[in-house]
């Protein structure tokens, strides 16, 4: 994700932390994994685990996104 974090800004009363990434397509994700090498290699090891591994990445990557919107949607103002 990209994001920035200007704190000169806060002193403006504006939220330091800017999310300029769109929203990811989750549908997408575990397309994704599969398409990188090492989870491939995963995969083909210890499917069953993979599977579980799989899911628990996607949950963390969208509790990481959310907490990417929850800090840019925090009012700043004074």
């Amino acid at each position: 994700h990209n994001y920035r974090f200007d704190p000169r800004i806060e002193a403006e009363g504006k939220n330091p932390f800017q999310l300029d990434s769109k929203a990811p397509d989750w549908s997408k994700f575990q397309d994704f994994l599969k398409s990188e090498v090492r989870y491939t290699s995963l995969q083909k090891s210890f499917p069953e685990q993979a599977a579980e591994l799989f899911k628990a990445a996607e949950e963390s990557a969208k509790w990481r996104y959310n907490s990417y919107l929850r800090l840019a949607a925090m009012e700043y103002s004074k």
